[in-house]
């Protein structure tokens, strides 16, 4: 291990986003003295380590998710998010840049931190130079003569394979042969047309046994024969075929074999076969390398990796290895350990180490097993034996986003390659030989040395500190946020009854919206408490069709809103306007239930803060540990609840209404044919549409409730004095309608309405005497008619005049009003008529369902006058 600190250099500063660089994006690729790097934008910059000087910056198209550089045929391979996969060739004129215009060190870095400006010039990339265009490619890896490429399907993950042309030609990829599709994906939410960036990119690379006619991949690496046979087969071994490792954001690591699936096109079979799962780590995997654990022997020359590594994003480490079972015989060793995590980014190193990053440190960890304490469960001189433990080895240095291990690797040490999350490039050299002696002499090389290695040492201590300071801030406004929150909840749940600090009014109009009259609900959300609703908080505003609205059994449609809830103070108003419908079809089915609810998003808030450390809070705000937000991650608080029903949702033409209530004409547009019949006017000059048709001749659908006089009279009070008792019962059941004023200027006892549908419903109220019921006397009461040309709409209209009825005598029941003496006889009578002809309704409709279509007519024309019955029953509401 590393017998000292690392000697920090900064090379240069990079344009860097406000919150600093996120972490799964940016890439760092070195060959030789020259450095491509990508921050993560669509900026692509070329840095020559000897100058110390920017050589070229190439712009893309779209956002760089990862680089492959052929060092062989010089061409840089470049995916750009929703776009495709770009071909760079390195040799082209005019790609150097001045001295002047690069970005030369640190001095100039921070420079363009701060105005966020790229250095000048820049290259765009001709789109000419996509060579694979497809906006769904996440990942990709190439070998000598195939590309292989991973796309999100909208289900599943796709690996595709494609012919790479030779030196010279075009670099556009041949015709594909291969394809197989791994495990389900969940797609994540875009825009309509525009597939969405997954939150965590699949890592892809290829596995090549130890033969050398086996083709290798730009950054694979090759595996010892014994451990690749184990985890690929021995049909790989024996076709001397690579591997291709697909480490997935749900945590599945799985493996393909190039060769099969090449021949997979000419021999058809299950291609769920040519896909094998080596490990789940139930958490994204970030990383997939190779390692060499064991020495190598005198007389080998080639080193392949003896070991494989896989990285979960939380720090979830898998280790595979080639090791002797118990019987003798030749098995994986498979072995799972816990870093320190969130995983920001890893590299593999010779010497079996291991370098990753996470937000509060530079780690190495030895996969050697002398590198780790001593097990005495293990005998002694086991081969191919896994560490039991991994001890992680701090470098003091953090907030580096992508690592990568220098080719320039000097004798008997290593050197980092690795970019922070305030965009600095910077070399980490690591001397790896504790018992190299330290000078005796001090001379003024030494000395200016050992200034530059405090002066690296201040300024990693200082961007620690001012990450730490960032990430108390953060947590400290999460608890604010949470104190607000929780006197919010407090104030709404302990005033149940009374007014509330905070109320939503919900209302309804008929608005013009496209050409279409639409009925629409307005949400008025008032603040009259003293606290404040600021980030986290919205309003959820759920609308709930008709079949559950009425509870009938049936399926229906729920469509819920959510509305971000942005300062608003004490005494704010914020006022939300939805539509009801009608859809697309032309039909609005009544009632509609309208429920409204503040909903406090905790990860919104919170998730920030709990990650463990500080710079992933500008990798991945949305983060947290597992288990410690609920599932729902959230508080709900309900305000108010509304039913719209037939009798909001009737129009009123024939009436001086407000402009609101007659907008364009009375039906929505429905079908065309129904559009042309209502136009067609038949003899005598009448309309000739269905809806006139029907009403021409079938009789109209007629159902009434009779209500004592006494009972709506102690209802109303004092608010419906001066006029007849009539007209108060219709204004009554019209007050949450636009032409419920209108009716009591009016004095009106009847009104004509139109559905939304365009059928007409008329509405009836007068004075009536009941005789037979009570012994004393007639009872004076108000008979409410409800006739409509369509059974659905009167139903409708019906089941909303019971349902404020219904409420009306529960009102009056808990005042304590006594009904008078009635004859028990007389109402003993009419519950048996209804029940003769509930039993004749059961009857008449088994008799429909076994019975051809002429007796099944006459059956149905006897149901409906049951029907018709029931609708108008002698019964009276006391």
């Amino acid at each position: 291990m590393a017998s000292r600190a690392p000697r920090v250099e900064y090379l240069a500063g990079f344009r860097c986003p406000l919150g600093g660089l996120a972490a799964g994006k940016p890439r760092v690729l070195c060959h030789g003295a020259e450095v491509f790097l990508s921050t993560g934008s669509e900026l692509v910059y070329v840095y020559d380590q000897e100058g110390r000087l920017l050589t070229a910056v190439y712009k893309f198209p779209g956002q760089v998710w990862h680089l492959e550089l052929l060092a062989l045929r010089k061409a840089l391979y470049v995916l750009c998010a929703q776009s495709g996969i770009y071909c760079l060739s390195l040799d082209q004129a005019g790609r150097s840049v001045s001295q002047d215009g690069g970005d030369g060190g640190d001095s100039q870095g921070t420079e363009d931190e701060q105005d966020g400006a790229p250095p000048s010039p820049v290259i765009p990339v001709d789109p000419g130079a996509c060579v694979l265009p497809d906006a769904t490619l996440c990942a990709f890896t190439i070998l000598d003569d195939v590309l292989v490429t991973l796309a999100q399907g909208p289900t599943q993950w796709k690996v595709q394979l494609f012919e790479r042309p030779s030196p010279g030609e075009d670099p556009r990829p041949g015709g594909q042969i291969g394809e197989v599709h791994l495990s389900s994906c969940t797609p994540t939410a875009g825009s309509p047309g525009e597939p969405a960036a997954p939150h965590f990119l699949p890592v892809l690379c290829c596995a090549s046994p130890p033969s050398s006619r086996a083709p290798r991949s730009s950054r694979g690496f090759a595996l010892e024969g014994a451990l690749f046979g184990l985890l690929f087969g021995a049909g790989a071994t024996l076709l001397e075929s690579p591997a291709i490792l697909c480490g997935l954001p749900d945590g599945q690591l799985c493996c393909v074999v190039l060769q099969t699936l090449v021949t997979s096109r000419s021999a058809p079979g299950d291609p769920k076969a040519l896909v094998k799962i080596l490990h789940h780590l139930e958490e994204p995997v970030v990383f997939i390398g190779a390692l060499r654990t064991e020495p190598l022997a005198e007389d080998v020359e080639d080193e392949h990796s003896d070991c494989l590594v896989v990285l979960g994003h939380h720090g979830r480490t898998l280790a595979i290895k080639a090791s002797w079972n118990e019987a003798g015989h030749l098995a994986p060793e498979l072995r799972e350990y816990r870093l320190p995590g969130p995983v920001l980014c890893a590299a593999c190193g010779g010497h079996s180490r291991l370098y990753l990053s996470s937000p509060s440190d530079l780690c190495v960890v030895d996969l050697a097993r002398g590198g780790s304490p001593w097990d005495p469960a293990q005998p002694d001189g086991a081969l191919g034996g896994l560490p039991s433990l991994l001890c992680p080895t701090s470098l003091s240095v953090c907030s580096v986003v992508t690592l990568s291990v220098s080719s320039r690797t000097p004798e008997g040490g290593t050197e980092l390659l690795a970019l922070s999350a305030k965009g600095r490039l910077m070399t980490c050299s690591l001397d790896l030989h504790p018992e190299t002696p330290c000078p005796t002499s001090v001379t003024s090389a030494n000395t200016g040395q050992k200034i530059k290695e405090l002066l690296s040492g201040i300024g990693t201590v200082s961007e620690r500190v001012s990450s730490l300071k960032k990430a108390v801030d953060q947590r400290n406004k999460a608890l604010m946020c949470l104190n607000e929150a929780m006197n919010v909840s407090c104030a709404l749940l302990s005033s149940r009854e009374g007014p509330r600090p905070i109320s939503c009014a919900i209302t309804t109009a008929w608005s013009c919206l496209q050409l279409q009259d639409v009925l629409t609900a307005t949400c008025l959300l008032e603040n009259s408490s003293s606290f404040s609703l600021d980030r986290g908080w919205a309003l959820c505003v759920q609308v709930l069709s008709s079949s559950r609205a009425l509870d009938l059994g049936s399926a229906g449609s729920a469509v819920t809103y959510t509305i971000p809830v942005d300062q608003l103070g004490p005494g704010g108003r914020r006022e939300v306007t939805l539509p009801l419908g009608p859809g697309e079809d032309g039909a609005l089915d009544l009632p509609v239930t309208v429920s409204c609810a503040l909903f406090y998003h905790l990860r919104e808030v919170v998730g920030g803060a709990l990650a463990p450390t500080d710079p992933a809070q500008d990798a991945w705000p949305d983060e947290c540990p597992p288990d410690v937000l609920p599932e729902q991650d959230g508080v709900c608080l309900p305000l108010s609840e509304c039913t719209v029903d037939m009798l909001q949702g009737l129009r009123f033409p024939s009436l001086s209404v407000p402009p609101m209530q007659a907008l364009g004409p009375l039906s929505p547009a429905g079908d065309p044919i129904h559009t042309f019949l209502g136009t067609c006017r038949g003899p005598g000059g009448q309309l000739a549409g269905p809806s006139s048709l029907r009403a021409k001749y079938l009789p109209p659908s007629v159902a009434t409730i009779k209500v004592s006089a006494e009972l709506l009279r102690a209802a109303f009070g004092d608010g419906h004095a001066g006029m007849s008792l009539g007209c108060a019962t219709l204004q009554w059941l019209l007050a949450e309608n636009a032409v419920g004023d209108i009716v009591r200027a009016q004095a009106l006892s009847s009104v004509q309405g139109v559905a939304p549908d365009g059928t007409e419903v008329h509405l009836i109220v007068h004075e009536v005497a009941v005789t037979d019921l009570c012994p004393a006397g007639p009872i004076q009461a108000v008979e409410i008619q409800v006739e409509s040309s369509s059974l659905a709409n009167m139903c409708r209209t019906h089941h909303a005049i019971i349902g404020r009825l219904q409420r009306m005598v529960v009102e009056q029941a808990a005042r304590g009003s006594s009904p008078p003496d009635l004859r028990l006889q007389y109402l003993h009578q009419i519950h048996a008529n209804h029940e003769t002809l509930l039993r004749e309704v059961q009857t008449l409709r088994d008799r429909l369902c076994t019975e051809d279509e002429a007796s099944s007519c006459a059956t149905a024309q006897r149901l409906l006058q049951v029907y018709r019955q029931l609708r108008s029953p002698s019964l009276l509401l006391l």
